[in-house]
């Protein structure tokens, strides 16, 4: 059976999964339908992505209007930043931060109208998450990871970061 844990940022949610461990290793139910819908997690996911990244890759920050995204670690460990990006919300511009890992194998419920970041802390990490829309990065918006208005804290100073996410256009 899975654990729901409300975060600080309304609409969020902490998700321990059912792990099933032994002498072999670990059997982890990534996702279960019936169990998240019994949980209060009724959305319908339609697309699994994933991107392999190696130690202070920074990708992010990305958000839209409509995606819901179920976000988990399946190798390595990352530090994940959710930021609330809805201008009608009394908690506009409050992010919140958790880590996640292939050993607390932890996952994070992002709502629509909220950005999320995440930085590799470990030699490589696979960042995987379900989502409730099809890819597209027309309807984006992107927040700088270092814009001192927002003042996140990360647990490095010079990450590596695409073009986009550097604040000129590009991959």
């Amino acid at each position: 059976m899975i654990e729901v844990t409300k975060s600080g940022l309304r609409g969020v949610l902490l998700i321990k999964p059912s792990v099933f461990e032994d002498f072999r290793g670990q059997y982890v139910e990534t996702y279960n339908e019936k169990e998240y819908c019994e949980a209060g997690i009724d959305v319908k996911f339609i697309q699994d992505d994933i991107s392999v990244s190696t130690k202070h890759v920074l990708r992010g920050i990305h958000g839209d209007g409509d995606t819901w995204k179920l976000i988990s670690c399946f190798h390595g460990c990352f530090y994940l930043v959710v930021i609330n990006w809805d201008k009608a919300s009394p908690q506009f511009g409050k992010w919140e931060s958790f880590t996640l890992s292939d050993r607390n194998r932890l996952q994070v419920l992002v709502p629509p109208k909220f950005g999320n970041g995440h930085l590799v802390l470990s030699e490589t990490a696979i960042f995987h998450y379900k989502q409730t829309t099809y890819y597209d990065r027309a309807g984006q918006f992107t927040l700088l990871w270092n814009d001192p208005a927002l003042k996140i804290w990360w647990p490095v100073n010079h990450p590596i970061v695409s073009r986009r996410d550097g604040g000129t256009d590009g991959v």
